[in-house]
């Protein structure tokens, strides 16, 4: 089935929307939204080109009538949620992000993705005003991005994101992006860089204040790929509790582990 929505989709609360063994696309004005709610699960589902939304009004829980402001036309977008989990999805060719992680977003698994054929993919922050994103964490794993994609696998501000055993397959611009000193650790990911002359660094940050807080450990540069700024050793711990703790898997199984990314 495609449901192409012409409103926003806003999610509630102790919600899962699983696509497994159907094939569900999803399309329209803003997508799906998830806003001040906890307990979700997004799994199986092809989005595909959500557009802006202008201003609009939707029926939230218990029949209550909320306001939307702009809608930039992601594909999912997260806003002050919490125990949020994104599962084998196929996402692409979206008016604005791929997904975005925003306003103090805590606990959100993004796991055996693929996005693919986008411009901007993966923003975990709000902007650089907004301090609380201090207390974001995010934990991004087993994903599959590229072919075709320019930027932001993931860009991060102020919070703390724990990016491993993802398959990167080229970029234009970078493929992590780091603003307003956010603590990210890159451990055991595959980056192949673009075939071409375009950038073939990973990583670009807008200020050198923050490098010390960026640490990559264990991964494989592959195509000339390189971290040409000096990145940390060890550091950036994730601080998950005894049953968010887990093992990162030897990069040398990340392309097998990544091939079934997407919807299966």
């Amino acid at each position: 089935m495609t449901i192409t929505l012409q409103i926003p989709l806003l999610l509630s609360s102790f919600i899962a929307i699983d696509g497994r063994g159907v094939d569900v696309h999803i399309t329209g004005a803003g997508c799906l939204l998830v806003y001040q709610a906890t307990d979700i699960i997004i799994r199986g589902l092809l989005i595909q080109h959500c557009k802006a939304q202008s201003p609009s009004i939707v029926i939230g829980p218990n029949v209550k009538v909320i306001p939307l402001g702009q809608m930039d036309g992601d594909a999912i977008r997260l806003v002050t949620t919490r125990k949020v989990w994104i599962d084998h999805n196929t996402l692409y060719e979206c008016q604005d992000d791929l997904l975005d992680v925003t306003r103090s977003s805590i606990d959100v698994t993004v796991s055996n993705n693929w996005f693919r054929n986008q411009d901007k993919v993966m923003l975990l922050e709000h902007d650089d005003g907004h301090l609380r994103d201090k207390n974001m964490k995010v934990t991004v794993i087993f994903n599959h991005f590229g072919p075709n994609c320019n930027q932001r696998m993931t860009r991060v501000r102020h919070g703390y994101a724990h990016v491993t055993n993802n398959f990167y397959l080229g970029w234009e611009q970078y493929a992590i992006g780091v603003s307003m000193s956010p603590s990210i650790k890159s451990e055991a990911n595959f980056f192949v860089a673009p075939n071409d002359a375009g950038n073939k660094e990973v990583a670009w940050r807008k200020e050198e204040k923050g490098l010390k807080k960026f640490y990559s450990v264990g991964d494989v540069l592959k195509n000339g790929a390189s971290f040409s700024k000096q990145t940390g050793i060890g550091g950036a711990r994730p601080n998950y509790n005894q049953e968010q703790n887990f093992k990162v898997v030897d990069v040398g199984s990340v392309k097998e582990l990544t091939s079934e990314s997407g919807v299966l």
